[in-house]
C-alpha cells in the first residue's frame, strides 16, 4: 500500500515498519519499569509496617500499675501546667529472666535502683532530670501487693515502694512526696539498660580516676573511655567500693551517664544513622515497660520527637535536696526548704538553673564542709534583671549539672 506520493505506508504489508515495533517495546518496558518500582513500592510499605509493628509489639503495658492509679484518682495531685510532662524513669533492680538473674538469686520482686523524675516544660525547649535517692526516708501509701493483699501506710525508705506495689506505688510515693502529678513512667531492668546502650555503640565517659570495682567487676583506667553494656552498668551501679561509698556519688555517675547518652543518640551518628537508630528502637522498646498512654511506637515518638532538639546545656541533672535522716545517718530525708522549693517550680512549670557546687579555699566548718560550697541539691538563687524590687522574681539554682557539661576535656 502506498500513499499519493508513492511512498510506502507505515501500515502496509510485511507487518509494517521498525519504528511503530520499537515503539511497542518502548511502551511495554514502561509498564515493567512502573509495575517494578510499584512492587518496590508496595514492598518497602510491607517492610516498613512489619518494623512498625514488630517495634510496637515489642513494648509491654503496665495495666496493673494504671489499675491501681485509677483506683486512687481522687488522692492523686491536680496538673497545674497545661503543656508540661511528668515521666517517672524507674531503673528495677529485679533478677528475674536470662538477662538479670547473674546478679543475685530472684527473690521475686525488685526494688527500684534508679528513679528519677523527668520533667520536660510546656516549650520543650529544657528537660530537667531529678533523681530520687533510694535511701530517701518517706511515707509510703497502701499499696497493692502482686499477691493481691495490700500493704499498710507507713514511713519507710523509697525503694521498698517498688518491691511492695511495683511502679504503681513508687509513682503515687512520688506524687506524696512532692506534689507533682506523674504523667507517664517507664521501667527498665539491667538486660534492658545493656541493650540500648550497645544499640548506641557505647558512650564516651571521662573519669577522673581509676575505678576498681569487685562487686560489679568493673575496672577502668582514668580518662576518656566508652563503656558499652556490662561495663555501663558496672558504672551507674558501683556503690559501696567506690569513693565514700555513698549513694550521692553513685547519683552523681548516673547524671553523668545520662548525660553523655543524651549527647550520643542526639548525635547525627544515630538520629541519621538507619544502621544504629532501628538497633536503638528495638532495644529501648523491648526493654521497657511503660504506662498505656506511652504503650505505643507513636507514644513513644511523640515523646521523643518533643525533646530531641533541646540543647545539651538545657538539659539538666540535679538530685532532690536531702540531708542525713536524723534518726539514722545511713538513709536520708528532704533538706527544707530547698525541696519544697523545688517541687514548687516543677509543679508550676517555672524555670530553674544548675550549677555545680562552688569552689571555695575557705577552711570547713563545723559542719564538715567549706562555708561557700552548696549542699548536695542546695538552691540559691540568681539576682533579678531588673535588679529591683519591681523585676522579675529571682531563679534559683540547684546544685547540679547539665548534658553539656559533660564533654572529656
Amino acid at each position: 500500500m502506498t500513499d499519493s506520493a508513492g511512498i510506502p505506508d507505515a501500515t502496509g504489508a510485511a507487518g509494517g515498519s521498525p519504528e511503530p515495533r520499537r515503539g511497542r517495546r518502548r511502551r511495554l518496558l514502561l509498564r515493567w519499569a512502573g509495575a517494578g518500582a510499584s512492587l518496590l513500592v508496595l514492598a518497602g510499605a510491607a517492610t516498613g509496617w512489619w518494623l512498625y509493628r514488630k517495634l510496637d509489639a515489642n513494648i509491654t503495658e503496665d495495666t496493673s500499675a494504671a489499675a491501681e492509679l485509677e483506683r486512687f484518682e481522687r488522692e492523686r495531685p491536680t496538673p497545674i501546667a497545661g503543656g508540661s510532662r511528668n515521666i517517672l524513669l524507674i531503673g528495677s533492680d529485679s533478677r528475674s529472666g536470662s538477662d538479670n538473674s547473674r546478679y543475685g538469686r530472684d527473690g521475686g520482686t525488685g526494688r527500684s535502683d534508679t528513679v528519677i523524675l523527668l520533667h520536660l516544660p510546656a516549650d520543650r525547649r529544657s528537660a530537667t532530670a531529678v533523681s530520687v535517692p533510694r535511701d530517701l526516708m518517706t511515707d509510703v501509701p497502701s499499696c497493692l501487693r502482686p499477691d493481691g493483699s495490700r500493704t499498710a501506710e507507713q514511713f519507710a525508705q523509697f525503694n521498698w515502694a517498688f518491691q511492695w506495689g511495683g511502679a504503681g506505688c513508687t509513682i503515687r510515693t512520688v506524687e506524696k512526696l512532692t506534689g507533682i502529678r506523674i504523667d507517664h513512667h517507664m521501667v527498665v531492668d539491667f538486660g534492658g539498660f545493656k541493650k540500648m546502650v550497645d544499640a548506641v555503640g557505647g558512650v564516651e565517659i571521662c573519669l577522673k580516676q581509676p575505678m576498681n570495682d569487685p562487686k560489679t567487676r568493673l575496672r577502668l583506667p582514668a580518662g576518656r573511655q566508652t563503656l558499652r553494656g556490662e561495663q555501663a552498668l558496672g558504672f551507674v551501679r558501683a556503690r559501696y567500693s567506690m569513693g565514700d561509698g555513698s549513694d550521692t556519688e553513685r547519683m552523681e555517675r548516673q547524671q553523668q551517664f545520662l548525660g553523655a547518652l543524651v549527647k550520643k543518640v542526639q548525635s547525627n551518628g544515630v538520629l541519621l544513622n538507619p544502621g544504629r537508630l532501628y538497633p536503638l528502637l528495638d532495644a529501648a522498646t523491648s526493654s521497657v515497660t511503660t504506662d498505656p498512654g506511652l504503650a505505643s511506637l507513636r507514644g513513644l515518638y511523640e515523646l521523643v520527637r518533643g525533646v530531641r532538639d533541646i540543647p545539651t546545656d538545657q538539659v539538666k541533672f540535679l538530685t532532690v535536696p536531702r540531708r542525713p535522716y536524723a534518726a539514722d545517718p545511713n538513709r536520708d530525708e528532704l533538706a527544707q526548704p530547698d525541696a519544697t522549693r523545688l517541687f514548687q517550680r516543677l509543679r508550676a512549670d517555672e524555670p530553674l538553673t544548675v550549677a555545680p557546687p562552688a569552689e571555695s579555699d575557705a577552711p570547713e566548718g563545723a559542719d564538715g564542709r567549706k562555708p561557700d560550697a552548696a549542699r548536695p541539691g542546695e538552691a540559691s538563687t540568681e539576682p533579678s534583671p531588673a535588679g529591683t524590687a519591681t523585676g522579675p522574681a529571682p531563679v534559683p539554682t540547684f546544685t547540679g549539672t547539665t548534658a553539656g557539661m559533660t564533654d572529656c576535656r
